[in-house]
C-alpha cells in the first residue's frame, strides 16, 4: 500500500514539475512579446523615390507584440521588390507599407492591403468637414458616434473604436497624395477602415443610428482610453464652466481672479 501511495505521489510530483515548466515557458513567451516573426527591414537609408530592390532589404525576427501592424513580413518580399518609396526608411529601419507606393498609378489595390482576420470597411463622414481630407491611407483614428438616443431622446457621442487603421481615404489607398489647397477632392468625405467583422457590424448599425466622426492618433499612440458616452445634455454645462485662458506647457490654463490669489 505504501508503495502504491508513493508510486501515485511521485506521478503527482512529476505531473506537477512538467505543468510548472509549462507556465514558466508561457510566461518567459509573453514577457518576451510572444512569437517572433520575420519581417523586412532597410539594409542603409533609403530615399523617397527610391525603387525596392533586393540589396536594399534584408529580413529580421521581432516579437509579434512589438511589430507594427502595417510592417511588410518576410514572405510579402515578392511584392515589395519594384515598388518606390514615398518617404524616408532609415538604416535598420522597419518597412511599413504606408512608406510605399506602386510604381505605376502609386496606388495599391484594397483587397492587398487586408491583413488576414480582417475587413475593409468603408464610412461616410460628415460632408462639411473638409478636415477629413488630411486624413491618409495608414493613419490610426478613433472612431466617434453620435447617435440617436431610444425613444427620440437628444443624441449621444460615444467613443465607438479605438486605434483603427486607415486603409483609404476616399478612393485613394496611397499614403503619397496630393491635396487640392481650394478644398479637397471629391469623394473626400469617406474613409476606408481595417476592422474586425464584430467592428463592421457596430460600425453599420452606428451609421445607421446616426453619423461618424473620426480624430487621428499618433502612429506611436496605443492606448486604450477609458471614456464614457457623453449625453447631449453636457453641451448646456459649459456655460457654468471656467473661461479658458492661454495654453500653456501642460495645456489651455483656467483663468483665475488675482484677487483670489
Amino acid at each position: 500500500m505504501n508503495r502504491r501511495a508513493m508510486g501515485i505521489a511521485f506521478l503527482f510530483a512529476l505531473l506537477g514539475i512538467f505543468l510548472l515548466l509549462l507556465y514558466q515557458r508561457r510566461f518567459e513567451n509573453e514577457a518576451s512579446g510572444g512569437e517572433r516573426i520575420e519581417v523586412l527591414v532597410a539594409l542603409k537609408d533609403i530615399e523617397p523615390g527610391t525603387l525596392i530592390t533586393d540589396d536594399l532589404i534584408a529580413t529580421r525576427k521581432i516579437p509579434i507584440a512589438y511589430t507594427e501592424d502595417r510592417a511588410i513580413k518576410a514572405n510579402e518580399k515578392n511584392r515589395l521588390v519594384g515598388l518606390k518609396a514615398t518617404t524616408m526608411v532609415r538604416n535598420q529601419q522597419i518597412i511599413l507599407w504606408t512608406d510605399i507606393v506602386s510604381s505605376g498609378e502609386e496606388r495599391k489595390d484594397l483587397s492587398s492591403l487586408i491583413r488576414p482576420g480582417y475587413v475593409a470597411m468603408p464610412i461616410r463622414l460628415s460632408s462639411n468637414d473638409t478636415s477629413v481630407s488630411l486624413v491618409k491611407p495608414g493613419d490610426y483614428v478613433d472612431v466617434i458616434g453620435v447617435l440617436a438616443g431610444a425613444n427620440a431622446e437628444k443624441p449621444v457621442a460615444a467613443l465607438l473604436l479605438q486605434r483603427i487603421l486607415v486603409l483609404a481615404s476616399g478612393t485613394d489607398t496611397s499614403p503619397l497624395r496630393e491635396v487640392d489647397p481650394k478644398g479637397g477632392r471629391p469623394n473626400e468625405n469617406s474613409v476606408t477602415l481595417s476592422v474586425t467583422a464584430r467592428d463592421a457590424q457596430i460600425l453599420a448599425l452606428a451609421s445607421d443610428r446616426g453619423h461618424l466622426a473620426v480624430t487621428v492618433r499618433r502612429a506611436d499612440d496605443t492606448r486604450v482610453i477609458e471614456v464614457q458616452d457623453l449625453p447631449y445634455d453636457t453641451l448646456l454645462g459649459l456655460k457654468t464652466r471656467a473661461p479658458v485662458g492661454p495654453r500653456g506647457p501642460s495645456g489651455p490654463q483656467p483663468l483665475t481672479n488675482p484677487a483670489q490669489q
